[in-house]
């Protein structure tokens, strides 16, 4: 290789992470804004917590679908097709939300964006590994996407806020975000993605995300997802309407909750690309699913003088579970079956942040206290220590991943 080769390589590359980053941040500021614009939907329309949280259960529902039965289109057709298509069908969904102005529209266009979100995530997650040169290295970009979003998840809480605070209506946030999507399809269209073998030699149907979705492996990481985000799902949905009320010494606090959260969410997952180059995913895992539950059950011993404390941190530590587990999903299959794996767990992901928060708003309607949504929440923490406990001590997938790096990660 010239070094005038080499040289462009390596800047396709940067330009291919750059675009993976952007992409994240940019659909972070919609979907991680739903908690400050669900109190928004309660006052327009009169409904319950129940009920408003349609938002998220519309957005959820459809990646959860979309990401199981379109998973696998990531490996038929190719990453940059599917990238380019989600996020052209994300793009028409954000725009449309200043066209309408009844529940029902908005609920269908969240539902749309959820399918948009799907279709390009599971092809830039397979992405991820088609740059990637071992399972260690897969984690570590994991987390670095993942801090992007963490990211777009404090600018789009904060933009909102400052749109509202102005009298703009909360759909501008989506103008925005759409805006951007238009950018990242122009650079998308123009970036050369690293070349994966011909679909024809593959099982690229769905039958391929029907032989994902049985393998263990895969299916034991879908269920640590699925406990990590009832947990994180609690925050961003149900932690301000907990801290509304809220009058005491961290007022402050409790306003910017949600920012603070998400900043410390970010800055743990930049840390944590750093430490999982350096220490055992299983122990870190561990650690810090023990130091989250442990923030969640301050909060019920404690009430809201701890938790306005204790839940905002929780981001810290919930920084490397999400993008880690998922990364050890994916490559617990070939790289040809990345963009499946991607929608299976996608789907454990999104059914979680659907039923979740539901259970959630449901036991706090009925008992009358958002307090006991959170309650059942710890519960969920309590259940994802034990797992990540259990994986530290047995570590399953160890082979796999060893087979994985001496064969399928040898080389871009």
């Amino acid at each position: 290789m010239t070094p005038q080769n080499s040289t462009a390589n390596r800047s396709n590359l940067a330009a291919i992470k750059g675009l993976t980053y952007v992409m994240f941040a940019m659909f972070a500021m919609t979907t991680d804004s739903v908690g400050i614009i669900i109190p928004e939907i309660v006052k327009s329309f009169q409904l319950s917590l129940t009920a408003a949280g349609t938002f998220q259960y519309a957005t959820m529902g459809g990646i959860a679908i979309a990401g199981f039965l379109l998973g696998h289109l990531a490996d038929r057709y190719g990453r940059k097709r599917t990238i380019v298509i989600g996020l052209i069908l994300f793009a028409a969904a954000s725009y449309l939300f200043i066209a309408g102005n009844s529940f029902l529209f908005f609920c269908g266009l969240m539902a749309l964006s959820g399918i948009a979100i799907a279709i390009f995530k599971t092809g830039a997650l397979a992405l991820i590994g088609d740059i990637s040169r071992s399972t260690a290295e897969h984690t570590s970009i994991m987390n670095t996407v993942e801090g992007f979003f963490g990211v777009g998840s404090i600018v789009g809480p904060l933009l909102l806020s400052q749109l509202l605070n102005n009298g703009v209506p909360w759909q501008w946030l989506y103008v925005i975000a759409g805006s951007m999507c238009v950018l990242l399809i122009v650079t998308a269209l123009s970036v050369r993605y690293p070349v994966r073998a011909s679909a024809h030699s593959e099982q690229t149907d769905f039958g391929a995300v029907l032989a994902v979705a049985q393998n263990r492996f895969v299916l034991l990481f879908s269920f640590g997802l699925f406990l990590y985000v009832a947990v994180e799902a609690a925050i961003y949905v149900w932690m301000p309407t907990l801290l509304a009320d809220y009058e005491g010494p961290a007022k402050q606090i409790a306003l910017y909750s949600i920012s603070i959260f998400f900043l410390l969410r970010a800055a743990g997952r930049f840390l944590g690309a750093w430490m999982l180059d350096r220490l055992p995913w299983t122990a870190v895992l561990t650690l810090c699913s023990g130091m989250i539950l442990v923030c969640f059950a301050a909060s019920i011993i404690g009430g809201v003088a701890w938790g306005v404390y204790s839940l905002p941190l929780s981001g810290l530590f919930m920084s490397v579970i999400y993008p880690t587990i998922n990364s050890k999903g994916i490559s617990s299959v070939r790289k040809a079956e990345h963009g499946a794996a991607a929608g299976v767990l996608l789907f454990f992901t999104c059914l979680s942040a659907v039923l979740a928060p539901l259970a959630m708003g449901a036991v706090s309607d009925a008992m009358g206290s958002p307090m006991y949504g959170f309650a059942l929440a710890t519960g969920f923490a309590a259940l994802l220590f034990v797992g990540l406990l259990l994986n530290s001590a047995f570590n399953p997938a160890a082979k796999v991943f060893e087979r994985a790096d001496q064969s399928d990660y040898t080389s871009l």
